[in-house]
């Protein structure tokens, strides 16, 4: 629900964090081959936690995350573990933007399991829009230079799309189990479950001699910036503008991923990549109905 007329400054933070969730996918880039997915993984959702715990405790929301532990600790293994940890594992053998536009696709996901699970209408426009969405995603795979070489790139890619799905499972069960609870507390619980979860796995996955130097820099602007920081400013922009016009930024995420692998990393941008970013991006916005609600809210605001 839209609660007040967007200002310059919410346009600013829109494009602030789809540029930071955008980079996110350069620091698993970065960083997962170095640490391994288990421990990567266990320093973000650690290091996030340290930066919302505070605001949860602040705001006063702790309790609620006590009274609704249980779905919280399945949420947070839909939403976090497992899904942090396959794009980790992804990230080893494909490039930062390939992976940004395969997880594009998490509302392709979220649509199928609603209607499989919870009987939920499936509209017209939304599975043409999926159509369209998973042919982008094919002809993305059937790029030839993209990474679509070996069996282990093969798996790679495989374990991103599981990714989407866990992700878009996620998106139904908070709908389902946690309507009324806040997404502070929602996200600050899934993120303690979560470090408690992979801290076994962390464990047993730790570099036997750590890293040093700047390297370190990309684990924890991964946990502190691209989760910690970028869910508060999320949710403060959902506060402000509503979260119809908060999630455009579904839209930008990609570009900005392949935006800053080819800056940092030189991840070649093939027309292939571009076109079947486009298709997968006006698939999400058909299944979803953001790309009308954007094309209308642009249209107004051009108009005037």
């Amino acid at each position: 629900m839209q609660t007040s007329e967007p200002a310059l400054e919410d346009y600013l933070v829109l494009i602030l964090l789809s540029g930071i969730w955008g980079a996110s996918f350069l620091f698993l880039r970065i960083s997962s081959p170095v640490f391994g997915p288990f421990f990567l993984i266990e320093m973000r959702v650690a290091s996030a936690l340290l930066v919302l715990l505070p605001v949860c405790i602040a705001l006063g929301k702790q309790h609620e995350i006590v009274s609704n532990w249980r779905p919280i600790l399945l949420l947070s293994f839909c939403n976090m573990t497992a899904p942090f940890c396959l794009l980790a594992y992804a990230t080893l053998n494909i490039g930062a933007g390939f992976a940004s536009i395969i997880n594009a696709t998490v509302p392709f996901f979220t649509a199928i399991l609603a209607f499989t699970l919870w009987q939920q209408r499936l509209a017209l426009k939304a599975i043409v829009g999926m159509f369209i969405g998973f042919f982008g995603v094919v002809l993305l795979m059937l790029d030839q230079s993209g990474p679509i070489g070996s069996n282990a790139n093969m798996i790679a890619i495989a374990a991103a799309l599981l990714g989407s799905v866990f992700y878009g499972l996620a998106i139904n069960l908070m709908a389902q189990y946690l309507r009324g609870v806040s997404g502070v507390a929602v996200t600050t619980g899934s993120l303690f479950f979560s470090s408690l979860t992979l801290l076994p796995l962390a464990l047993w996955q730790m570099p036997e001699t750590m890293p040093t130097g700047s390297i370190w820099l990309s684990v924890f602007s991964l946990g502190i910036i691209c989760t910690g920081f970028a869910f508060v400013l999320f949710y403060r922009l959902i506060s402000r503008i509503g979260s119809n016009l908060a999630v455009t930024n579904t839209f930008m995420i990609p570009l900005f991923s392949l935006f800053w692998a080819n800056l940092f990393l030189a991840e070649e941008v093939t027309f292939f990549m571009l076109f079947a970013c486009t298709l997968v991006l006006t698939g999400v916005g058909l299944t979803t109905g953001s790309l009308a609600r954007l094309i209308n809210f642009c249209r107004t605001k051009l108009v005037k």
